[in-house]
């Protein structure tokens, strides 16, 4: 019996002797067969340096979280506050001025203060108009001066016009009585347009001479009223 169970402990530590070596070869097998691991590589030397500064290492920080505001609490409307006396009012936005709409034309007689006639035929210049009066009568002839004192008049008071020929009976007949002369239909022309005019002279009736003059100027002629009433834009040549 020592014998045999001698034998078998013989029998077992031969049997563990081969499976250890069987277990080292095949660990040195796999061992062979595994990629060698390679050594990392260098880095490229790009020639960039870089530098840390302080305050970009401040910056890298993380921010503290922002603390959520407190809810505040419900303020009373505020009140308007009251007018301070005597302030100064608030400036007011520039007004654009309106624009002022054309003076009207006046529809009352515009009374002379000065009369021009007397010095007009006393210019030498008017020698022919002087001698072409003696031959009239009196009532002709004192039309033909307030005529002359129209025109004067209206080159006074209107500089833009330059009357040159005065129609007293154009629109309608005038009124010649004594010494006083009325005209309510007449017209004059100027720069080849006519206008309506109307005036009232008194004349003196031992010298002759105007005593006082009221006119009031109208509206322009339309053009084909004209030779309805024969008024010419040139003279001595009919508009057509």
């Amino acid at each position: 019996m020592e014998l045999a169970a001698g034998k078998w402990d013989d029998g077992i530590r031969r049997g563990a002797a081969a499976s250890f070596a069987l277990h080292a070869i095949a660990i040195l097998l796999l061992l062979l067969l595994l990629p060698k691991a390679e050594p990392p590589l260098p880095l490229p030397d790009d020639g960039l340096s870089v530098e840390i500064v302080p305050q970009a290492v401040e910056s890298l920080k993380m921010p503290e979280p922002a603390k959520a505001p407190l809810p505040e609490q419900a303020k009373p409307e505020a009140e308007p506050a009251a007018p301070v006396a005597n302030s100064p009012p608030a400036a007011a936005m520039p007004s654009v001025a309106p624009i002022a709409p054309p003076a009207p034309k006046p529809t009352e007689f515009i009374e002379a203060r000065q009369l021009f006639s007397d010095k007009v035929l006393a210019d030498p210049r008017s020698r022919r108009a002087r001698e072409a009066l003696r031959q009239l009568s009196g009532s002709e002839r004192n039309l033909q001066l307030c005529d002359l004192e129209a025109l004067e008049q209206v080159r006074r008071a209107q500089p833009a016009m330059a009357p040159d020929v005065l129609a007293p009976y154009a629109m309608a007949a005038e009124k010649v009585s004594g010494n006083s002369v009325e005209v309510k239909g007449g017209a004059f022309r100027s720069k080849r347009k006519w206008y309506n005019i109307q005036f009232k002279c008194e004349l003196d009736a031992g010298s002759g001479k105007v005593l006082s003059f009221a006119f009031l100027v109208g509206d322009a002629i339309p053009q084909g009223e004209w030779q309805e009433h024969n008024l010419v834009a040139d003279d001595g040549a009919a508009d057509q």
